[in-house]
């Protein structure tokens, strides 16, 4: 099987459901964001420390999960032909918030914004968060313009919650203190 199509040599790609897009539409950008963020947390998952091992089954299952994302991302509104993958039945959300308020019951309380860095997976993981955020932003503005499977958005959003709580825990695991911006307010109380 050849992996070139030469549809891209005229800007172009195919989307599930056999439509014809421009590579700048707002559905490419939206799903071309999720795989760029499933790349990140592959690299992320390479570069765990020792201590920070047992991340690595949940950044794998979450990349499975934003393959479904992308995937749903990557069906026209028009296309009745192929259902959504991702749903609430598959409790992904549920499962995120479950890891964010376990993680964050074993991280010091904070009250003021940190910044995003500490160890080298801890930093990954923050990266990995804006990265998410990014993703966030175009699927929101895809949902401006037309359909969107809703429970991405929801997951999405989420997912960047569970980056920052595993951040700061992937701190404590390494022994490394989170860095409060200095010129913070209490914000957190």
């Amino acid at each position: 099987m050849k992996i070139y199509t030469r549809t891209g040599d005229k800007g172009k790609t195919r989307i599930i459901g056999n439509d014809v897009l421009y590579k700048s539409a707002q559905r490419i950008e939206s799903y071309g964001t999720i795989d760029e963020l499933n790349s990140l947390v592959g690299v992320v998952i390479a570069n765990l420390s020792e201590k920070n091992l047992v991340l690595k089954d949940e950044l794998q299952e979450i990349q499975q999960l934003l393959f479904d994302c992308g995937t749903d991302l990557a069906i026209s509104a028009t296309d009745k032909k192929h259902e959504f993958i991702f749903t609430e039945d598959n409790k992904a959300v549920d499962w995120l918030e479950k890891k964010i308020d376990d993680y964050s019951a074993k991280v010091p309380a904070i009250q003021k914004f940190i910044l995003p860095g500490g160890s080298k997976t801890a930093s990954n993981l923050h990266l990995s968060r804006t990265v998410t955020r990014r993703a966030e932003r175009e699927i929101v503005a895809l949902m401006q313009e037309e359909p969107i499977n809703d429970y991405v958005l929801k997951f999405v959003n989420r997912l960047s919650d569970y980056f920052f709580a595993a951040a700061r825990y992937s701190n404590v695991l390494d022994g490394v203190d989170d860095i409060q911006y200095r010129n913070s307010k209490p914000v957190f109380r």
